[in-house]
């Protein structure tokens, strides 16, 4: 077991140039707040959420709808001046169709 010990201790010692205490210690101190933000990752992930909140809040249902709406509209105008061109009829029945809706 020395063995290993003394082996690790050298090879961190070559590369690192650090003692095995501190070694372990770093490892520990990694361990530790691996362990702690397991921990509280339900109240960490409240605490994301409500600064986005902050930062971009969530748009009422008539905001959503209107966006919806107008993306829609935006959809439909590029199909239309895509089919001007080339189908001129089908372009007419999206109009009348977009007309009643």
């Amino acid at each position: 077991m020395s063995t290993v010990l003394s082996a690790a201790q050298i090879a961190l010692a070559a590369v690192l140039d650090i003692s095995l205490l501190s070694a372990v210690q770093i490892a520990l101190g990694v361990v530790l707040l691996a362990a702690l933000l397991v921990l509280f990752k339900p109240l960490l992930l409240g605490v994301a959420r409500a600064a986005m909140l902050v930062v971009r809040p969530k748009m009422s249902k008539e905001q959503r709808l209107a966006e919806r709406q107008m993306r829609d509209a935006m959809m439909l105008n590029r199909m239309l001046s895509g089919l001007d061109r080339s189908a001129p009829s089908h372009a007419a029945e999206l109009r009348a169709l977009a007309s009643r809706a």
